[in-house]
């Protein structure tokens, strides 16, 4: 809906960029503008960045709609005065300053409280030119706007703003007054306090030509922003006295840190801190981009257009083991010395792992291409996190986190992405509790997860209800804490990761069939990991070569531990042409290379002891049971609805869109050989639904779009690469 009227209270970088912006977009009827610099008026009417100016702020009042304060933070509180006289209950206000307490002050100083029709704004956008002739269409594109509404605040005009802002491009947020304060002092005042102080010093050196001269691209970087108006930012620091103190003392308190470590030649605590910010800078990035951990991000978005591919080709290596890379970061981390990994997984997942003990001071080199270096600290020697720890969608991060964090000195909170925070943790919660864990959850035992720190565990024997692998390995890792021995009997067999690791690392695992065990007390030595190649990651391929006709395909150097290979077992019983050669032992685990060949595959009844051992395959199985003659029938499988999406109904509901099928069944699904057409399917950002559609595209007799495969990075970060350069057909949408 389009604004009669606004009128813009200072015609600088911001404002200007503001009323061209919305002239562009047709989403006002008429803009005014107002300045105290004539000229400036004078300027931005000529390059029609607005309609008409105003001489007086009164005459604007009677003219516009919407009144927009773009003033330096402390001219605010003056134009407000001068405003009010003029203003009725239809006039909006809003305002873009950079110190929202600052403004909601000088509101409450004028009005006597913070009016319901003004609400409070900042563009996170700007330039290091100013003034009206600087004025850019495009400044605020793709870039954030905070707003900061109070308890009071008219939806009306709220809306109003948030349309305004999205009709420039910006992606519009929300916070609170004084949570904003405090994160720009940090993410914005600081740094610009930083610039001007380090050019004002060099500029000041004797031999100061000497230095800009020679000044490199990094510098001229970081301090480009010193070139920024000096009266905004004096207005800025002086507004946000507080915050910026604060972040101020904070700083000043860890540069001291570097300069007493390079004084004492401390090498360790200079590799930690360049460490976690060098990754801490590329996982921002991500998240501000939109591209990692964060669901709620608009990557959440990506879509995939799935063509009719060919016979699948080639000899390729998947991406190392998701399980053992996990492992790997975490045993690494409580390690005496040194632990070196190859073929570590640069998924989402294993990622958010390592940056959690980044958090709590473990000092990890890595990862590139695949090598990541791990200064471990001891079994006691991890330190308390500044804030949550975020693990995006990683099932596995949290509940093996959650065994270890059990045994810490401190509290330490385990938060997750939108997926993440439907998953159950009781399951793992209740034994933890028993040990003497104290644990809070979230609704119905849903994250967040809180652990305090200090309690002593004691070892019980847990007899597991269900078969998971996360569960036992949560038990096993508390136990490493607990006085005597903890142990574990599953129902059926899982993946045994956590005891091979562990045993690599030289802590004794007691397995007698299907009990596992662990004494408390002992202590883990670093050593070196070679990660094999996912499984399954794998599978997807050995699916697809097995349904697509002239298929021959390759891969090499494959985790085929015994507890994870049910795919191979469940497809050769569905008559799979499936060989593998080349056997060896890496670091305790088989691992060998598989050649997988196109053959007519029938249906099964899947055998009940194969369901845990191919629990996370179930959605390429799916694919490839359509695709058998006769009738596959899953049962038992009931912990399908308790992954990232409850997998058996996912799986149906997008069956059903390309013309499949099902009979859906509380603990599985009953498929029959079927065409597979085209349609559009919801992945529910499930990766592992994501790529068993991009597989049934091989044999469908349509073109396939498979909508929020973002959070396929968690386990496949090249998938979509790999999967073209074999045979399939799949392009982002919108590509041709």
């Amino acid at each position: 809906m389009q604004v009669a009227s606004i009128g813009v209270v200072g015609l600088g970088l911001i404002g200007g960029s503001f009323a061209k912006a919305l002239k562009q977009a047709g989403a006002v009827g008429k803009v005014f503008g107002y300045d105290t610099r004539t000229q400036e008026s004078r300027l931005a009417e000529k390059l029609q960045v607005i309609d008409e100016a105003c001489s007086s702020l009164g005459e604007l009042t009677r003219k516009a709609q919407v009144l927009v304060l773009a003033t330096p933070v402390k001219a605010i509180e003056p134009v407000l005065r001068e405003l009010a006289p003029h203003l009725t209950g239809k006039h909006i206000l809003t305002d873009m300053g950079s110190v929202k307490g600052a403004v909601a002050d000088a509101a409450v100083r004028v009005f006597g409280e913070l009016p319901a029709n003004f609400v409070l704004g900042h563009p996170i956008a700007g330039s290091e030119k100013s003034g009206v002739s600087a004025s850019n269409v495009e400044l605020f594109r793709d870039h954030k706007v905070i707003l900061t509404p109070a308890a009071n605040t008219s939806m009306e005009a709220l809306d109003q703003v948030v349309q305004l802002w999205r009709e420039t491009g910006a992606q519009v947020l929300m916070m609170s007054i004084p949570r904003h304060d405090e994160v720009l002092a940090a993410t914005s005042h600081l740094p610009h306090l930083i610039a001007f102080s380090l050019v004002d010093t060099l500029a000041g050196a004797d031999d100061n030509k000497e230095i800009f001269r020679y000044a490199a691209g990094g510098f001229r970087d970081f301090t480009r922003i010193a070139a920024s108006d000096p009266i905004m930012w004096h207005d800025i620091f002086l507004s946000n006295k507080t915050a910026v103190l604060n972040v101020i003392d904070e700083f000043t308190s860890d540069l001291e840190i570097l300069r007493q470590a390079i004084d004492r030649g401390d090498g360790e605590t200079l590799m930690g801190v360049f460490t976690r910010a060098k990754a801490a800078r590329e996982h921002f990035s991500k998240m501000l981009e939109g591209k990692a951990y964060d669901s709620n991000m608009t990557s959440q978005n990506l879509t995939y257009m799935a063509h009719q591919g060919s016979a699948v080709k080639g000899d390729i290596r998947v991406p190392g083991d998701k399980s053992m890379s996990h492992r790997s970061i975490m045993l690494g981390s409580l390690a005496d010395g040194v632990t070196e990994v190859e073929g570590f997984l640069e998924g989402e997942d294993a990622l958010a792992t390592l940056q959690a003990f980044r958090d709590m001071g473990v000092v990890i080199e890595g990862p590139d291409r695949g090598r990541v270096v791990i200064h471990g600290v001891g079994l006691h020697g991890l330190k308390a996190p500044h804030g949550p720890l975020y693990v995006g969608n990683s099932g596995t991060s949290m509940r093996l986190l959650a065994g270890l964090m059990s045994g810490q000195s401190f509290t330490v909170e385990l938060t997750g992405d939108e997926s993440l925070s439907k998953r159950p943790m009781e399951r793992v919660a209740k034994p933890l509790r028993e040990m003497g864990a104290v644990i809070e959850t979230g609704d119905q035992g849903r994250p967040p997860m809180i652990i305090k720190g200090g309690n002593k565990l004691s070892a019980i024997h847990y007899d597991m209800p269900i078969a998971s692998a996360q569960v036992k390995s949560c038990l096993l890792l508390a136990g490493l804490y607990a006085e005597g021995e903890t142990s574990v009997t599953e129902p059926a067999p899982t993946r045994d990761h956590t005891e091979r690791m562990l045993k690599g690392f030289g802590y004794d695992v007691a397995v007698e069939g299907s009990r596992a065990a662990v004494n408390g007390g002992g202590n883990l030595t670093a050593t070196k990991i070679d990660v094999p190649s996912d499984i399954s990651s794998a599978a997807f391929f050995l699916v697809a070569a097995s349904i697509t006709p002239g298929s021959d395909l390759t891969l090499r150097h494959v985790g085929v531990n015994p507890t994870r290979t049910g795919v191979i077992n469940i497809l050769r019983l569905m008559g799979a042409d499936i060989e593998i050669f080349n056997e060896k032992e890496v670091g305790g685990e088989p691992v060998a290379d598989i050649r997988v060949k196109y053959a007519p595959l029938k249906g099964i009844e899947i055998p009940q002891d194969q369901v845990p051992l191919a629990i996370d395959e179930f959605p390429v199985l799916f694919i490839a049971a359509v695709n058998a003659e006769g009738e596959t029938v899953l049962s038992g499988a009931e912990e399908l609805r308790v992954k990232e999406s409850d997998r058996i109904q996912v799986m149906a509901d997008g069956l059903e869109a390309i013309g499949v099928k099902t009979e859906v069944r509380p603990d599985g699904i009953v498929l029959r050989k079927s065409e597979i057409g085209g349609g559009s399917v919801e992945s529910h950002g499930d990766h592992r639904i994501a790529m068993a559609f991009a597989v049934a595209s091989l044999v469908a007799t349509d073109d396939i779009t498979i909508r929020d495969c973002a959070n396929v990075a968690t386990s496949f970060p090249n998938f979509w690469e790999l999967a073209n350069e074999v045979g399939f057909n799949l392009k982002p949408a919108g590509k041709v």
